[in-house]
């Protein structure tokens, strides 16, 4: 009986040592002086000064958080209002609606990417340097996204009270606004943060959208490991670590508030 449940847990701490470990240990020499992983020197903040102080990556963290945050906000108004209609709309329709919700979801980055850029700047002509093809490629990325986190809360949502409201005299936009979207507003915000975390781990559908002046953290990272300065690729350890440690704290943070608000 012990071996039978020695090996699901050794099994599991397998699992977690493949997927952290490697951050771990780059957050640890994200604090060396060491140039290349494997040279084990002495304890050095020069990796975080480096990313503060660097003119080329204050532009690159500032330029990534503004797009995914525009992202964020679009893809979860039209991921949230999409929900809705499709929920509320007939069975035909709402079937219809979720297939098409699915390919982006299964499709290749590579080719959304592609087909936005073919679209928006051969067919239509937009101009790469204004930044729509970039928004409206990471959009049709994370906007399915949204939809899946917001239509399960929909399901197990009571929708008695949205009827109530319309009951008490509430126009539909106002029983949306003022009950429907409180209720969901947990899926909503999690939606939101899944698209933030896309469009700022997103490679291929930025290479093909974005300005040829323009560099993500995904996109400036691929670029500089073919040729940057060791001092600017050690940097990005920093900045890797500090990714890394924001999201724990945010896990652990709506873990916590998740028990208190339902002991």
């Amino acid at each position: 009986m012990r071996k039978k449940k020695l090996f699901p847990t050794v099994w599991l701490v397998l699992i977690y040592a493949f997927l952290y470990l490697p951050i771990v240990l780059l957050a640890f020499y994200s604090f060396t002086d060491a140039s290349m992983i494997g040279q084990v020197r002495g304890f050095s903040l020069k990796n975080y000064r480096t990313l503060f102080t660097t003119p080329d990556l204050q532009s690159m963290i500032i330029g990534t958080l503004v797009l995914a945050l525009v992202v964020g906000v679009l893809s979860t108004v039209l991921g949230t209002f999409g929900a809705i209609g499709a929920f509320y709309s007939k069975k035909k329709g709402r079937t219809i609606i979720e297939a098409m919700n699915q390919v982006p979801v299964v499709n290749a980055d590579v080719v959304t990417g592609f087909s936005v850029c073919i679209l928006l700047v051969v067919v239509f002509g937009v101009d790469k340097d204004t930044y729509i093809p970039l928004v409206a490629g990471q959009m049709a990325l994370c906007t399915p996204f949204v939809y899946l986190q917001v239509m399960p809360a929909l399901t197990q949502m009571d929708h008695r009270i949205y009827e109530a409201a319309l009951d008490l005299y509430c126009t539909p936009a106002q029983a949306v606004f003022k009950v429907l979207l409180r209720q969901l507003a947990p899926a909503i915000g999690s939606g939101f943060f899944t698209a933030v975390t896309l469009s700022m781990d997103d490679y291929f559908v930025t290479t093909y959208t974005k300005p040829a002046v323009f560099d993500t953290i995904s996109t400036y990272t691929v670029n500089a490991t073919k040729g940057a300065q060791t001092e600017v690729k050690t940097a990005l350890w920093a900045l890797s670590a500090i990714i890394f440690f924001i999201a724990v704290a945010v896990v652990v943070a709506a873990n916590v508030r998740g028990k208190e608000e339902n002991p």
